[in-house]
């Protein structure tokens, strides 16, 4: 069983040396912190929770396309740039979701 997490948790350990990552999981730990000041009601959990884990594995998926591109190319090519760009994009998308139910939890709260 262990060998089949170990990875996991040394792929999580290399994400973490990337400054997009890292910046990501400051924000998840901020809006943890929030929560608890907040006094959230379970479902309110259950939608922070899901948005943290959203916005980290897509932050992490688009550290391993940026890494896997860099691999094929370190030049310009356009292909490159489109795709990381769309992988970014990805990671946009989430934080903007989430951000709106941070948003919409908050403003319960005030």
């Amino acid at each position: 069983m262990k060998e089949k997490f170990l990875p996991a948790f040394e792929g999580l350990a290399d994400g973490l040396k990337d400054p997009g990552v890292r910046l990501q999981m400051f924000f998840a730990l901020c809006t943890l912190i929030a929560g608890f000041v907040l006094h959230l009601e379970t479902m309110e959990w259950v939608a922070v929770i899901i948005c943290i884990a959203m916005v980290l594995s897509t932050e992490l998926l688009n550290t391993c396309i940026e890494d896997l591109c860099n691999l094929y190319s370190t030049g310009t090519d356009e292909r490159i740039r489109k795709i990381k760009d769309m992988a970014a994009s990805a990671v946009l998308i989430t934080g903007l979701g989430s951000l709106i139910t941070a948003l919409v939890i908050l403003f319960r709260h005030i």
